[in-house]
């Protein structure tokens, strides 16, 4: 053998020559460097458990396959038509289609010397594919690119092992031969596909992965991650970023797309999206990641749903300036029993109790109050006070004594609360002089009198009237207030159309609290962070959202995919409907923890 062959002779018996003799293996030498063997394709696929047989019996193999870990161009036991198998050198190296190069170059696999030799080249750790150009990565079409639906199939409706067409965006299921991307990629030469779990990219029908840093943009959109600096930079920035098609967006204040009629849970999603410490408790998926649920319990999709939305509207890379909520609303219509669809309006305030209570036990979440995220940001504490009122029919004499037994004595409960309910005054029932009706306005503090543990009011069941007091003892971070504009009778639903005045900011909630409670908060002020505003007729009207982005200090209004400013003086104008306020603490003091 020449000085400049890598391959390595040994010595071989009678039998064993002539065993080699019947293989018929074409080997030439070509110049002192280069080795060219003319074999079949030979490929393994042990680590997908799908084994490739020869070239004209592949269409026996598993359509559904994913041979992600196939590693082509692998040398070991080659298979020839004309005989066994013979064991080539350890030292040579081949490439699957033929192609020249030298025998002790290290391209696709890591070296294997023999254990005879002296030299022992360090380990290397191949963590991945090398990296391999692609001629189609210019057909990749991203103003097409969707990943906010659900991630199955569009033929088979099967959610395992779905790859994702890069040009023209559609949904197919596997990678092998007779798989339906497969198919697609033959008859419409789209060559690109991205698999959807593992985030790996491949060229079809060639099937190699296609490893490109210019990619990186797509895996972003479909999993953005943000870090912790990123993060506490949200609040202190107002920096737009650009879709792909040139609009300009704010991260966080972006349109989510009515399928039918969800807005009643776009508006929901959106202002819990501006509480600081649920977004950014959400923002990173390693805070719940390792939230252990009981086996066969699925209900934690709804937790991680929840946190794809929330990524997804402050992703600051995202190609379009609009987020669709399908998936997140799929859970919410399999985990609520359809009671809450997005094909039929709905309640914002039965969805926002339904949801939080769903997260809470999601994250594992008990009465204790800090043992969510949920719990730490929303719940208070009140005290009721509840006393049986005796029949008005009855004389004074016989309510006198009834007032006397243990059944009229006034009880005493403390309750936790994560919203609080205002009932507005009753509306007017004629019309003034110039025969229009009076719009009724009414002060917030009134309403939140109901709450200082002196105002009684009465509550009436088919036979048993009582009255209650309310006095609250604790003040959570983020105060919900749910006004109470829709009355239900026998015959219909009525809407109240009171206008509440409410100031934007620094509100006192202290006024109401006893001296002994007020006390024991280093903070009652509060600042207004969202406003939910219902408009049109009862069971059919339209929802829109106001929130506040602290980077700029503005207003936003958000109704589903329309985003515009708003000056504040016009947020007290509208028929507000829920409300989210934030506490105000100082600089250096938690916002969570601060009382």
């Amino acid at each position: 053998m020449e000085d400049g062959s890598a391959v390595k002779e040994e010595p071989m018996s009678e039998g064993d020559e002539d065993q080699v003799m019947e293989v018929e293996i074409k080997q030439e030498l070509i110049g002192d460097e280069y080795l060219e063997e003319e074999v079949g394709n030979s490929r393994t696929d042990e680590d997908a458990g799908c084994p490739m047989v020869k070239q004209e019996d592949s269409s026996a193999a598993d359509p559904l396959c994913d041979e992600s870990d196939v590693l082509q161009g692998s040398i070991g036991v080659l298979r020839s038509e004309a005989g066994p198998a013979l064991a080539l050198p350890k030292s040579s190296t081949m490439s699957s289609n033929g192609v020249k190069r030298k025998a002790d170059d290290l391209y696709d696999i890591d070296p294997m010397p023999d254990e005879d030799d002296d030299f022992d080249p360090p380990a290397k750790k191949v963590d991945h594919l090398p990296h391999r150009l692609c001629p189609y990565l210019d057909t990749i079409n991203r103003q097409v690119l969707d990943f906010d639906f659900e991630k199955l199939c569009s033929v088979s409706l099967s959610r395992i092992n779905v790859y994702a067409c890069l040009v023209c965006g559609k949904y197919f299921q596997g990678r092998g031969t007779n798989t339906h991307a497969y198919t697609h990629s033959v008859a419409e030469s789209h060559h690109v596909f991205l698999n959807l779990h593992t985030l790996k990219f491949y060229c079809l029908p060639d099937n190699y992965e296609i490893v490109d840093s210019s990619l990186d943009d797509i895996k972003y959109v479909l999993n953005p991650t943000f870090t912790s600096d990123h993060i506490r930079t949200l609040d202190n920035t107002d920096k737009l970023s650009r879709a792909i098609d040139g609009t300009l967006y704010l991260p966080g204040i972006v349109g989510l797309n009515n399928i039918k009629a969800n807005d009643y849970c776009n508006v929901v999603l959106q202002a819990l999206c501006h509480v600081t410490p649920l977004r950014d408790y959400f923002l990173r998926e390693i805070n719940y990641a390792r939230v252990k649920r009981p086996p066969g319990d699925s209900s934690f999709l709804l937790v991680q749903r929840f946190g794809e939305l929330m990524r997804k509207l402050w992703n600051p890379r995202n190609f379009k300036a609009h987020v669709s909520p399908h998936e997140m609303l799929q859970a919410v219509v399999l985990w609520s029993r359809k009671k809450f669809q997005f094909t039929k309006q709905g309640d914002p305030i039965d969805f926002l109790s339904w949801f939080l209570n769903a997260l809470h036990l999601a994250l594992n979440g008990t009465k204790a109050p800090d043992s969510s995220i949920i719990y730490r940001t929303f719940l208070g504490a009140m005290r009721i006070r509840t006393r049986k009122i005796p029949p008005v029919e009855l004389e004074e004499k016989q309510r006198s004594e009834l007032l006397l037994t243990q059944e009229y004595q006034e009880t005493v409960a403390d309750s936790p609360f994560l919203y609080l309910t205002c009932d507005l005054p009753p509306p007017p029932l004629f019309k003034d002089e110039i025969m229009e009706n009076i719009i009724p306005q009414v002060n917030l503090y009134n309403l939140l009198m109901k709450f200082n543990g002196e105002t009684e009011k009465e509550y009436k069941t088919y036979k048993e009237n009582f009255m209650k007091k309310f006095e609250i003892t604790k003040l959570p971070p983020y105060l919900i207030l749910y006004v109470k504009r829709f009355t239900k009778n026998t015959f219909f639903v009525e809407k109240n159309p009171t206008i509440v005045n409410f100031p934007v900011k620094s509100i006192d909630f202290g006024d109401f609290l006893s001296p002994e409670i007020k006390s024991l908060h280093k903070s009652t002020v509060y600042d207004l962070v969202a406003n939910i505003v219902h408009d049109g007729e009862p069971e059919k009207g339209t929802y829109r959202v106001h929130v506040l982005h602290k980077g700029n200090g503005k207003w936003y209004e958000m109704q589903d995919l329309h985003v515009t400013d708003i000056l504040p003086q016009m947020i007290t104008l509208t028929e507000a409907y829920i409300q989210i306020y934030e506490m105000k603490f100082d600089e250096n003091r938690d916002p969570l923890f601060g009382s």
